[in-house]
């Protein structure tokens, strides 16, 4: 009785490793790992079982000796260009969230500026450094730098783009869908002739956002008018430029969409400098749902894409190829995350009895 009394207590006394609770709950230590350190990915079945041979061990974690490992041996870069100062705020968010969640070491890159050639020359050289990359537009959509990555063997997730799916994973959302129903929106406000801002050509959502402008139309019974369509870049500059130009129009809009927030809060500035009140006289929306919607007045009325938490997806995406033993079971994940559309005080409703008054003007 003393003899076993005695043992029990050495046994209580000595930690439980994490390979013990690994072979309790018949499961690899890898996933062990997964569980204590909140990852994704695991089944629930399987996380219960650890969960319940943690508890019967009394196994408890070195915290911070596996985030400090975790760390040393996994780097992850965010390379951006993207001129949107609001977004890359919530891309920068999402993505430092993330890398403290999971213990990874996470180097922010800009290439703002470089040629092609100059781009291909640093994939390659990063490659060399890091364990994985988030590639936010519009460097997702860039062959040069994505066939980089890739001959590399570097893991990428691309960032609100779907343009090389075939080839490396991604996290957006549906942008068509997105474009679409908030052109229903403002139809159902009384709207029908609405003028639309477009983002950067070289992005395929921008494609995809022109396209539901198109069909929410076509579904409402509003006639496509090109005059009502102009060029945008994504940029405050852009959306100047087009909002004069929508504006100066002989029978202007009711309603103006831009295809991203930093474009709509330009129409509400021009707006208010030729004395129109927002929403009274010109509704605006945006796009996108960054901290640049609530930084005019009125607060915009917008598609809520969520920026912060894609870029916290695409981290566990990126730890799942990273850590996968064998390239043979390497899976491309295309993820699609809900959007929100975020009614604000932007839009007004417009009765057919007063359609076109300021039109006349």
């Amino acid at each position: 009785m003393k003899r076993t009394q005695k043992k029990t207590a050495r046994r209580k006394g000595r930690a439980v490793t994490i390979d013990e609770v690994a072979s309790h709950a018949g499961v690899s230590p890898m996933t062990v790992s997964r569980v204590v350190n909140g990852h994704a990915g695991v089944r629930d079945a399987n996380r219960e079982r650890v969960m319940r041979s943690i508890h019967e061990l009394g196994y408890r974690p070195n915290l911070a000796a596996s985030t400090l490992a975790a760390a040393q041996h996994t780097c992850i870069a965010l390379i951006y260009t993207n001129p949107s100062s609001s977004y890359l705020r919530e891309l920068l968010v999402g993505a430092l969230r993330g890398s403290a969640r999971v213990a990874a070491q996470l180097v922010i890159e800009t290439w703002d500026g470089l040629s092609a050639e100059e781009r291909r020359a640093a994939a390659r050289q990063l490659a060399g450094s890091v364990a994985g990359v988030i590639l936010p537009p519009p460097l997702c959509e860039s062959k040069t730098v994505v066939s980089e990555f890739v001959r590399a063997g570097v893991p990428a997730v691309s960032i609100a783009s779907a343009h090389f799916s075939d080839t490396i994973s991604c996290v957006r959302i549906d942008d068509h869908r997105a474009s679409y129903d908030m052109v229903a929106h403002l139809v159902a406000h009384g709207h029908r002739r609405i003028g639309y801002i477009k983002g950067d050509p070289d992005q395929t959502a921008s494609a995809h956002r022109l396209q539901g402008y198109k069909d929410a139309l076509s579904e409402a019974g509003i006639a496509y008018d090109d005059k009502l369509v102009q060029p945008g870049h994504f940029t405050y500059r852009s959306g100047l430029e087009a909002a004069e130009r929508l504006l100066a129009l002989r029978r202007p809009p009711s309603a103006i969409f831009a295809s991203n927030d930093d474009m709509a809060s330009a129409v509400v500035s021009v707006a208010h400098r030729r004395g129109l009140d927002v929403p009274r006289d010109l509704s605006v929306v945006g796009f996108d749902d960054t901290s640049a919607a609530t930084m005019v007045w009125p607060e915009l009325t917008t598609i809520h894409q969520p920026v912060a938490a894609m870029a916290d997806a695409a981290m566990d995406i990126l730890l799942r190829e990273i850590r996968r033993t064998s390239p043979s079971t390497r899976v491309i994940v295309n993820q699609v995350v809900p959007h929100q559309l975020v009614t604000r005080d932007s839009v007004a409703d417009l009765p057919d009895s007063t359609a076109g008054r300021k039109a006349t003007g």
